[in-house]
């Protein structure tokens, strides 16, 4: 089987955009790839050095959800980076032949920097995240990473880094892996920007009905509809997306009322809160159920960093051999 490395931070819930531009591609991938799936909390304290107190407690609330959502430990190795010690050693190597212009170029540090004004990112550390994330992918040799076109540029530095190590040292360690573009939904935040954590913008997968309910009701829709008079212009309007996703059979028909002045924003958005709700329902009862067995979570990671340590181990010795250390 081809292998698949792929993780998340661990900077707090999980919300929708994890669930359909993440989980839903990896509950897939278990079935046709060996997939290594994880818990880049070295990644998180990158961004979360200030406050790292809640990273712990996100490692263990994070991977309930991946298993609630279906990811499997019979089916992926699931575990902790900072738990495989290679990770850091691989990242040491890969930063000393990494160009420094190869990392200021890349644009999705530019869009952070910008983006993110609640937390100083202007670090060393920060800037060679990219090395990071390539050691984590070349330590376990992956064939395939899954990944959104906005990832795409540093799957492309990981290649980089693989090619010039295998240049300098004369040796075919590494493979050249190769994007797998994922198919998602993709699922905008309340306030119609790109949902994240870091906008305070999510609905989270482990949110009271409640909690879930109002912040709907907050959702930005249609800026030219003033009154319910007005037609509406559903392509235009986030919820409308959200039907999208979540009852597609349901779309075309709150469309037309939309459009005809049939529906009014209050009653559609109601309406949507009670469809994601019932939607989540089951991955609530299944999160519930882990809760109870915290002790189940720690041997499920405790198996998988005993698998990503017997990989990591045996890159790192193949390195250590080529550089002379």
């Amino acid at each position: 089987m081809k292998r698949i490395l792929s993780g998340m931070r661990p900077t707090g819930k999980l919300h929708l955009g994890h669930l359909f531009g993440v989980l839903e591609n990896w509950k897939e991938l278990q079935e046709g790839y060996e997939c290594f799936f994880m818990v880049a909390d070295w990644h998180g304290l990158m961004s979360e050095y200030e406050r790292p107190q809640g990273l712990k407690e996100n490692i263990l609330d994070n991977v309930i959800d991946w298993i609630a959502c279906g990811i499997s430990p019979e089916k992926a190795h699931i575990f902790i980076q900072s738990q495989i010690k290679e990770h850091l050693e691989l990242h040491l190597v890969f930063s000393i032949i990494t160009p420094l212009g190869w990392l200021e170029r890349c644009p999705t540090y530019k869009e952070q920097l910008r983006e993110i004004t609640n937390r100083n990112l202007s670090t060393y550390g920060f800037l060679g995240y990219p090395v990071l994330q390539a050691a984590d992918i070349l330590l376990y040799k992956a064939d395939c990473v899954p990944v959104g076109e906005d990832q795409l540029a540093h799957l492309e530095l990981t290649r980089e880094i693989a090619r010039r190590f295998n240049g300098l040292y004369k040796k075919n360690i590494f493979p050249e892996p190769r994007q797998l573009l994922t198919a998602s939904g993709r699922i905008l935040g309340i306030d119609a920007r790109k949902m994240s954590k870091s906008y305070d913008n999510c609905i989270a997968l482990s949110d009271e009905p409640e909690a879930i309910t109002r912040k709907i009701q907050s959702m930005f829709t249609d800026p030219l509809r003033i009154k319910l008079s007005d037609p509406g212009h559903p392509e235009k309007c986030n919820v409308h997306s959200y039907y999208a996703l979540f009852a597609p059979q349901r779309k075309k028909e709150i469309d037309q009322l939309c459009a005809g002045s049939k529906i009014g924003c209050t009653d559609c958005k109601k309406e949507l809160a009670g469809i994601v709700v019932k939607y989540l329902w089951p991955l609530r009862e299944k999160r519930s159920e882990l809760l109870k067995n915290k002790n189940r979570i720690s041997d499920i990671l405790e198996e998988g960093a005993k698998k990503a340590h017997t990989v990591a181990l045996k890159t790192m010795q193949e390195v250590k051999e080529v550089i002379g250390i």
